[in-house]
C-alpha cells in the first residue's frame, strides 16, 4: 500500500505518454505476494525488495527483471489537535513511545523493524498491551484519524494524504527505517515486453518528481 499513490501517478503518466492501458490493483504486500505465489496472473508486481527476491527464488518473477524503484522512509503521526511530542532524536522518540497510551504500525517491513527497535530499547513487554495492529490494507493513519491510536508509525507516503492527522515528521536518521520497493516481471505474464517497458519508465529519471511528490526518493 505504500506505493499506491506513486504507482497511480506514474501509471497515469505512462498511459498518457505511451497510449497503453494499465490496470493497477493495490493491496497489502503480504496479500500481493501470496496471490502471485498462488499463480494469479499479473504482468508486473511491485513489492519490498526482499519479498520480491523470494518470488524470484520461487520462479514466480523472472530472474534479471527486478528493478529498484523507490526508497521509502517511516514517519510519525498523531490525531489533528492532539499534543505533538518531539521526535527529533532517538531519545525523544523513545520518550514519546513510552508516553503514548496506544501505538500502531503496519504489518509490512517497517512494522517488523519497529518491533525490533522496541525490543532493542527493552520496551517490548511494556508496550505489548498498547500496540494496536493495523489489519493488512488498513492505513495506520486512518486509525490515528479516528482516535483509535495515539501515536502512529507508517511509511511517509501512506500518511501524506490522510485527513484528520498531524504529521510530526520522519523518524530521525539514527533510527530511520528505509524500505526499498522494487518491480519485477511475473513469469505468468503473456506480455513481457510491455511489462518491461512499463518498469523502465517507472525507473527512469522522468519518474523522479512524482516519487518525491509522494514522499519517496528515487532508487
Amino acid at each position: 500500500m505504500a506505493t499506491r499513490q506513486v504507482l497511480a501517478e506514474l501509471v497515469s503518466a505512462y498511459e498518457h505518454r505511451s497510449g497503453a492501458s494499465v490496470a493497477v490493483e493495490s493491496v497489502g504486500g503480504v496479500d500481493a505476494a501470496q496471490r502471485v505465489m498462488a499463480g494469479e496472473i499479473f504482468d508486473v508486481v511491485v513489492l519490498a525488495s526482499d519479498a520480491l527476491r523470494k518470488l524470484v527464488a520461487e520462479d514466480k518473477v523472472l530472474p534479471g527483471s527486478v528493478v529498484d524503484l523507490v526508497h521509502s522512509g517511516v514517519a510519525v503521526a498523531v490525531k489533528s489537535g492532539a499534543a505533538q511530542p518531539d521526535i527529533g532524536s532517538e531519545d525523544a522518540v523513545r520518550q514519546a513511545v513510552l508516553a503514548a497510551r496506544t501505538i500502531s504500525y503496519s504489518t509490512g517491513p517497517s512494522g517488523v523493524a519497529l518491533a525490533a527497535l522496541f525490543e532493542r530499547w527493552g520496551m517490548a513487554d511494556t508496550l505489548r498491551d498498547r500496540i494496536v495492529q493495523a489489519p493488512p490494507g488498513v492505513p495506520v493513519g486512518a486509525l490515528v484519524a479516528r482516535g483509535e491510536v495515539e501515536l502512529g508509525f507508517q511509511q511517509l507516503s501512506e500518511l501524506l494524504h490522510v485527513q484528520g492527522i498531524s504529521l510530526l515528521g520522519p523518524l530521525p536518521p539514527e533510527i530511520q527505517i528505509t524500505t526499498t520497493f522494487s518491480a519485477g516481471i511475473c513469469t505468468a505474464t503473456a506480455h513481457p515486453e510491455a511489462a518491461r517497458a512499463l518498469i523502465e519508465f517507472m525507473a527512469s529519471s522522468e519518474a523522479a518528481d512524482a516519487k518525491r511528490h509522494q514522499g519517496m526518493e528515487p532508487a
